[in-house]
Order: C-alpha cells, then sequence, then structure tokens
C-alpha cells in the first residue's frame, strides 16, 4: 500500500526554467527544464509527498499543460497552483480548467489562486483584483462548478448568461488563496477559500501571526478555523554544497526582496529592518527598472546575494543537515501550519528529509 505523507508537500521547478539544459550546469538546481519537473513530481509522489504545487509563468511553465501531464503520470498526488492570477485568466477558462483536472485526475486539483503582483501585471495590461474582486470571482467559480447559468455584474465582472454546459459530477476543486494573510486577505480567505498558501520568506513567527489573524478572521464569521487549511512555503537546502544553497536561499531573496510591493511585505512580516533591502535595490545589478525574477536565473544573482543578511535566510529557510531541515521545517508546523512545502531544492534532493519525517499515513487516511 502506498503511503504519503498528510502534512509535507513540495514545490516543483521554482521560478525560471530552460526548454532544454546548457553543458555547463554547475549544480542540479541552476537550470531545471519543465521535463525535469515533470519527473520531480514523479518522484514526489513516491517519496510520500502530499502534494505538489506549482508556480505558472506565462513562458515554458503553463499550469494546465504542466499539471495535465503530472496528473497523467501519478495516481494520488495532490495537484496544486501556487499560484495562478485571476487577472490572466477569463472565470470561464479557470472555471473549465478546475472542472476538466477534477474530471480527469481523481479529484486531487487545488485551485491556488493570487492577486499577482502590479509590477508584473502592468506590462501585461492587466490589473490586481481587489480582495471583493476575488472573493466574487472565487464564488462565481462556485457556481458555474455547480452547473449554474450565470447572470451576474460585480465585483469580478459582467456576465450574462454563462455556463459550462458538461460539469464534474462530484466534488469541485478547493480553491486557495496566495498570500500574506494581512486583515483584508485574511477577511477574503475566511469567507471564500478553503485553504491559504503563505509565502516563502516567511518566518516561524510571522507564520504564527498570519494564523492567528486568519483564525480570527474565521470565527468573526462562525466558521470553524480549522477548515482554513494553511500552508507554509519553505526554502529547504539539505545536506547541499554552499553555492547550491546560497543561489536557493540568498539569490532566491533578492527576486524577493527587489520587488517593492512583495518585498516591503516580507519585510514587514518578519520584522526586519529595511536598509538592507533599500541598499539591495540600489546595487547596479538590479537598477535597470525590471524585475530580477525576470530578468536574470538565480545562478545570475549570487553577487547582489551577498547583500542579503545571513540572519534572515537563517530565520526563514531551512538549511544544513537533513535533521537541520527537519527541525526547522516542524517549527512552522508548530508555528500553526497545518502543512509544509518544500521550496526551491527538488523533491529528490529532500528525500532524506521525507524519510526523516513523521510516519506517512496509507493514501486516503487524513
Amino acid at each position: 500500500m502506498r503511503t504519503q505523507h498528510p502534512d509535507l508537500s513540495a514545490y516543483v521547478v521554482a521560478g525560471r526554467v530552460a526548454s532544454r539544459l546548457p553543458d555547463d550546469v554547475p549544480n542540479e538546481t541552476a537550470v531545471r527544464t519543465p521535463r525535469q519537473g515533470l519527473a520531480d513530481a514523479v518522484e514526489a509522489e513516491q517519496l510520500g509527498f502530499r502534494r505538489i504545487f506549482f508556480s505558472e509563468r506565462w513562458n515554458l511553465k503553463e499550469a494546465g499543460v504542466f499539471l495535465g501531464a503530472v496528473g497523467a503520470r501519478t495516481e494520488h498526488l495532490g495537484l496544486a497552483t501556487g499560484l495562478v492570477s485571476p487577472a490572466r485568466r477569463h472565470l470561464l477558462h479557470m472555471a473549465a480548467f478546475g472542472a476538466t483536472m477534477q474530471a480527469m485526475f481523481g479529484e486531487r486539483f487545488v485551485l491556488g489562486l493570487g492577486r499577482g503582483d502590479h509590477g508584473y501585471l502592468k506590462h501585461e495590461g492587466l490589473r490586481t483584483a481587489g480582495y471583493d474582486g476575488i472573493v466574487d470571482y472565487v464564488q462565481l467559480l462556485h457556481r458555474l462548478w455547480a452547473g449554474e447559468v450565470v447572470t451576474h455584474d460585480g465585483p469580478a465582472g459582467r456576465y450574462e448568461s454563462i455556463k459550462l454546459g458538461d460539469v464534474h459530477q462530484g466534488a469541485p476543486p478547493e480553491v486557495w488563496s496566495g498570500s500574506f494573510a494581512l486583515p483584508r486577505a485574511a477577511a477574503a480567505a475566511a469567507t471564500a477559500f478553503d485553504g491559504v498558501i503563505l509565502p516563502p520568506l516567511f518566518t516561524p513567527d510571522a507564520v504564527a501571526a498570519a494564523v492567528a489573524r486568519l483564525r480570527e478572521a474565521c470565527e468573526r464569521i462562525d466558521r470553524d478555523p480549522a477548515s482554513l487549511r494553511v500552508v507554509a512555503c519553505v526554502i529547504t537546502a539539505p545536506d547541499l554544497a554552499q553555492d547550491e544553497a546560497r543561489a536557493l536561499a540568498h539569490a532566491r531573496a533578492v527576486t524577493y526582496l527587489q520587488a517593492k510591493e512583495y518585498g516591503d511585505a516580507t519585510v514587514r512580516a518578519n520584522g526586519w529592518d529595511p536598509e538592507p533591502v533599500q541598499r539591495l535595490r540600489a546595487h547596479q545589478q538590479l537598477t535597470s527598472g525590471e524585475m530580477a525574477d525576470t530578468a536574470f536565473h538565480r545562478i545570475e544573482l549570487l553577487e547582489p546575494a551577498r547583500l542579503v543578511p545571513d540572519s534572515w535566510i537563517e530565520e526563514s529557510c531551512a538549511l544544513g543537515s537533513t535533521a537541520d531541515v527537519v527541525a526547522r521545517l516542524q517549527d512552522y508546523r508548530a508555528a500553526g501550519a497545518d502543512e509544509v512545502a518544500t521550496y526551491g531544492s527538488t523533491p529528490g534532493q529532500n528525500a532524506a528529509v521525507a524519510a526523516a519525517w513523521r510516519t506517512p499515513v496509507p493514501v486516503g487516511a487524513r
């Protein structure tokens, strides 16, 4: 009987990818391809991870294609977007995506939605949605999945007699919110979502504060806080060489901290001094105005990554030996996260972490 960890999941192919590997790849995570990501997901199921999360990008990381391939190659592994933006998919498109995933792969899909960063979306002629719009969007998805003919004029848009027509005869996908769980986001999550995905670079204390806000938001509307599942995403680098660990942690942190809205929110959530972030943003490699995450691969950011304080990485990531990584991930569980998701490193690189995790349970037992 296959077993699975009910509270341990993994991101696959986090960050930028390439269509093929260059000849001089310095380590396993320096450059990844979508095909490698597929193999990583298959391995994640074999190792007992509960689900994989996939962060969509409009290049070589379209979520429907990738998760469809993973679904075809796996049997029980949960399949989650982490995240897609409602701004980038028409309501009917998103509803069809979720319904098709459920019908194809046995009701193991989670639709993770995020507002999106304005710094990215503005270049595409798109806008981040307000929280009223996000809640409205999710409620409309559920109406479409239920087979309703929807006529609506509200924060998520104006629609006349739209429907799926053919619907999945079973449970709809769960819909989760990716956010910092600040008060307005927490209220939206409590109102309309089944779970919350907290971002990487949160310290355990930041996770505990987010969980408290989410519980309070649920209690205010008489919802059982336990019905809202909270996942903490944690950058892991177990037993890896220093160069690879720094690329996974420090260089990844550059891409988050350089983005003004996201970076400033991360600093506030963790109670960090903003001065190092200002110095980072002034680095000559980062002054063009382009987002670092789209201009560079992680291994090209190791120089500005020197400006990221080591103490921040130690507080917000899981590095060192397998035992060190497991202990730090347990800190996030103790802080109130119902589930932790490894981030940056591959499921295979976290094989020893999965083996050292709590006793797994048979698939289907929760």
